[in-house]
């Protein structure tokens, strides 16, 4: 049972997230690039048969974070591993422009 006056806890952060970012952005394509400084993350939506790819978010982090991401990232897929089974990978790496494997469509 909680007290109710209890102080925050000296280490503790209060994040909050409002309801745009909480709806989060579709993003099918991470690109990164790296300077000796900072390490820059680009989500990308690609959509099928649009030569025409759009930034959702950018995410600029310092070495020291990209590494702890590193991390974090293989904690959870082999928890998410444990649990679901192995993750599928397609052979080879996308070429571009992508179409994902169906027809062009035209309006």
């Amino acid at each position: 049972m909680a007290k109710q006056d209890e102080a925050p806890q000296p280490n503790q952060i209060n994040i909050e997230l409002s309801e745009e970012v909480a709806e989060g952005q579709y993003a099918n394509l991470a690109m990164i690039a790296h300077s000796n400084s900072e390490f820059v993350i680009d989500f990308i939506r690609l959509m099928p048969g649009v030569p025409k790819a759009k930034v959702k978010a950018r995410v600029v982090i310092t070495p020291e974070h990209a590494k702890r991401l590193l991390h974090a990232l293989n904690d959870n897929i082999n928890k998410y591993e444990a649990v679901h089974g192995p993750i599928k990978q397609t052979d080879g790496t996308p070429n571009f422009p992508m179409n994902f494997g169906g027809t062009v469509g035209e309006a």
